[in-house]
């Protein structure tokens, strides 16, 4: 009997049978094609090599270590890779867990599911729908009102603050001249900034 049906005995739940895959440490993950895809040179350009790590290899960055980890700046979390829109940052908690955690996303579709089986024991990965980035693990001891934690690598995220949402819908409101030429400096030194 292998270790991990016999985890199953101890734990009480059915044994899963495990396919085998060319994915290392056991993990399995059924090929899927995602709406938007970056070809891997581009990322390895595009991203620093521990967010490439992170959302390309399934990596995971140190504990306590990432650059979301303690931020507490108003916004939403969006994937690193696509910008899909993830986490509200009214949604993110200190669990002590040493990585951003959230109990509730922006929207249900924005993640997706799977199974993972590495370091011999089960987990749920989570991943952005859009592009396919790894992004973490949850699990069911978050609080009220989900008990979800969503468990995420920052390495995985960027951050769009709620006042640079706000400053850059403000001026495309403003009518003038003027406002419409302050309107498309702003809007372009906001777009360098969010990238």
């Amino acid at each position: 009997m292998s270790g991990f049906n016999l985890l199953h005995l101890i734990s009480k739940s059915q044994p899963v049978s495990l396919r085998p895959c060319s994915l290392p440490s056991g993990a399995c993950r059924t090929k899927k094609t995602w709406p938007v895809s970056f070809p891997q040179e581009d990322l390895r350009k595009r991203l620093t090599p521990m967010q490439f790590h992170v959302t390309q290899e399934r990596g995971t960055e140190s504990a306590f270590k990432g650059d979301f980890t303690d931020h507490k700046e108003d916004g939403t979390y969006t994937c690193v890779v696509c910008s899909a829109p993830l986490f509200k940052s009214n949604t993110k908690f200190d669990s002590g867990s040493g990585w951003p955690s959230f109990y509730d996303l922006v929207k249900q579709e924005s993640v997706t599911l799977t199974d993972d089986f590495t370091y011999g024991m089960h987990r749920v990965e989570t991943t952005c729908s859009q592009c396919g980035a790894h992004l973490g693990h949850l699990f069911d001891d978050g609080p009220r009102p989900t008990g979800k934690r969503y468990c995420i690598n920052s390495a995985s995220l960027s951050f769009e603050s709620k006042d640079a949402a706000a400053s850059s819908a403000a001026p495309s409101a403003g009518a003038g001249t003027e406002a419409g030429a302050g309107a498309g400096a702003g809007s372009a030194s906001g777009g360098k900034m969010e990238l």
